[in-house]
């Protein structure tokens, strides 16, 4: 599953959402936002059902499979990799003051100077 999928699948689990809100919160468009959810569906780890103040929207829910498959992206994403953690702890300061001094320098610009969206990034 895409790493877009897991997020939308992440933030469904924690609260039902919109469509419309659920594209803000992932800076997405609206079009590609059904996409994600229409796979999400389709996998059976959500459903949508209609708005009960506003018969036009549709509130999309997390299934137990789907809080499942959330748990479980939550577990993966917070466990450092196995090379990190061979890392002794000057290794880790060394990696800490690099990754530092990269995000003070900010997003790259692109061969024309401009720089990526958030999400583009």
């Amino acid at each position: 599953m895409s790493f877009i999928r897991v997020k939308a699948l992440q933030r469904i689990a924690a609260e039902p959402t919109t469509l419309r809100r659920l594209a803000t919160r992932l800076a997405t468009d609206p079009p590609y936002t059904t996409v994600v959810v229409d796979d999400l569906q389709r996998r059976g780890l959500v459903h949508r059902q209609v708005h009960p103040a506003d018969r036009r929207a549709r509130i999309v829910t997390v299934t137990p499979d789907g809080a499942a498959a959330a748990a479980l992206a939550d577990r993966i994403l917070a466990e450092p990799p196995e090379p990190l953690l061979r890392l002794d702890p000057d290794e880790l300061a060394y990696l800490a003051r690099l990754v530092g001094k990269l995000l003070e320098a900010g997003p790259p610009a692109g061969p024309d100077g401009s720089v990526p969206s958030p999400s583009c990034r």
